[in-house]
C-alpha cells in the first residue's frame, strides 16, 4: 500500500517536507522488503534523521543525523526507541524541548530523563489529538 494511504497521525499533522521524506522511504522501503513493520521502521529511522517528535507532530532538527541507536541502523529491527525524541540532542536542547512541553521536574533531570519524560509528553499529547481527531467523526 503506497504510504500516502499508511500516512501515521503524527506524520499527517507535520510539514509536507516531513511526509514526502516518510512516504518516499516508506514506498522504497516496501519495494526492497515488501509491505509491513521493517517498511514502517525503515521510513521512521528515514524521518528520524532530519526531524524530531514534538508533542504530536513532527519537527525539523537542527543538524542532520540518527536520533537514536535504532535509527542509526542500516535496517532497522524490531527494539526499544525513543519515539521520535532526538536522543544525540544536546541536554539543552532537550530542556528547552520539555520547557516548551511543560514537563515537571526538567531542572533537576538527567539527560536520559529528559528523553524519557519528553518521550511520555509526546505520547500524551499524540493521545489527546487522537482523541480530539475520533470525537469529531
Amino acid at each position: 500500500m503506497p504510504g500516502r494511504e499508511e500516512l501515521p497521525s503524527t506524520i499527517a499533522r507535520s510539514s509536507k517536507k516531513a511526509q514526502r521524506t516518510w512516504i518516499k522511504a516508506h514506498d522504497s522501503a516496501v519495494e526492497t522488503y515488501g509491505e509491513g513493520q521493517r517498511s514502517h521502521r525503515t521510513a521512521f529511522a528515514a524521518l528520524k534523521h532530519s526531524f524530531e517528535k514534538v508533542g504530536d507532530h513532527w519537527e525539523p532538527k537542527a543538524e542532520k543525523g540518527p536520533s537514536d541507536d535504532q535509527a542509526a541502523r542500516s535496517t532497522p529491527k524490531p527494539g526499544k526507541t525513543h519515539g521520535g525524541v532526538d536522543a544525540n540532542a544536546s541536554k539543552q536542547h532537550l530542556y528547552d524541548l520539555a520547557k516548551e512541553l511543560d514537563v515537571p521536574g526538567r531542572s533537576s533531570m538527567t539527560k536520559q530523563q529528559l528523553v524519557e519524560a519528553i518521550e511520555k509528553a509526546n505520547r500524551g499529547k499524540t493521545a489527546k489529538a487522537r482523541e480530539r481527531a475520533t470525537s469529531r467523526r
